[in-house]
């Protein structure tokens, strides 16, 4: 295309320049038409360059956005990374958090206020539904003889036993936890009395098995246990009171033995009836 231009271009100027038609009528036409369409072409040429001028400052502000837009991008997504660590740790650290609240130091079993709310929620059902729960008051005896003779130490570890006895022994959906001090509380949902006593029985004899490591010598020691049903239309802290009053009972009926409130048949399909009040002694067959 260039090369057919500059051919026309010399071909026009040389009949411009030819004598013989300097006179011809035609040749101022020529002349003005020829410099008409030259300024055109240079002012063509020169949009041209503009545009492309404007098309590579275009172009080059284009990539200097996508490089922009891109440098944004991986910022943004590492602040995403940033936030979504953030935030798995602060998940972490409250349900760490939340685990502390409700689990006692110690014995790491639940505490009183977790076990609170388990009582209250287990009464609510309870209510709702018709059914029953069976709690239980279990403290390790003369306790205060174990800290006085052989330190706190060997207190703690008495605890610790119980509690990993505790654990072993309940089901994978009762509720488990040190009540304070050397007391703990159990709470066994869709238990009846008779299973619960049997079952609390065979946590009294296990305690007869375990020793603690105290100096030179090896602790045993026994606890006792207060039982009681959950009556329909009952509050829980009436459900736990008479847990511990059976509690007390079995305390003053020789420790080392099973205490349940209210009355239940005892005495199998050829005895009596039960009495109001049932203990189960261990230690003296009773």
């Amino acid at each position: 295309m260039k090369r057919r231009h500059a051919d026309l271009q010399q071909h026009i100027a040389q009949l411009l320049a030819e004598p013989a038609y300097a006179g011809h009528p035609l040749r101022d036409a020529l002349e003005s038409l020829w410099q008409h369409t030259h300024d055109q072409l240079s002012r063509i040429e020169r949009i041209t360059h503009l545009s492309d001028g404007f098309q590579s400052m275009a172009r080059e502000r284009e990539q200097d956005i996508s490089a922009r837009f891109d440098r944004e991008l991986r910022r943004l997504e590492r602040i995403v990374r940033i936030s979504d660590h953030y935030q798995d740790v602060m998940r972490d650290l409250n349900t760490a958090l939340k685990e502390a609240s409700s689990r006692d130091a110690l014995t790491s079993l639940l505490n009183r206020r977790a076990l609170m709310e388990g009582l209250k929620e287990e009464t609510e059902r309870a209510r709702r539904h018709g059914r029953s729960y069976v709690l239980a008051m279990l403290d390790v005896d003369h306790f205060k003889q174990i800290n006085d003779c052989y330190g706190h130490d060997a207190g703690d570890r008495t605890l610790l036993a119980l509690a990993d006895l505790l654990r072993q022994r309940m089901r994978q959906y009762d509720w488990c936890g040190r009540w304070g001090g050397d007391e703990f509380l159990l709470l066994l949902p869709e238990a009846d009395i008779v299973g619960a006593v049997s079952m609390l029985e065979r946590i009294v004899q296990h305690v007869h098995a375990l020793r603690i490591p105290a100096g030179t010598e090896q602790l045993a020691f026994t606890v006792s246990v207060g039982l009681a049903q959950y009556m329909p239309g009952e509050k829980h802290s009436e459900t736990l009171a008479r847990a511990d009053q059976a509690l007390y009972q079995a305390k003053q009926d020789g420790r080392d033995r099973v205490a349940c409130l209210p009355a239940i048949d005892v005495a199998g399909p050829e005895g009596a009836a039960g009495s109001a009040l049932y203990a189960s002694g261990v230690a003296d067959g009773a």
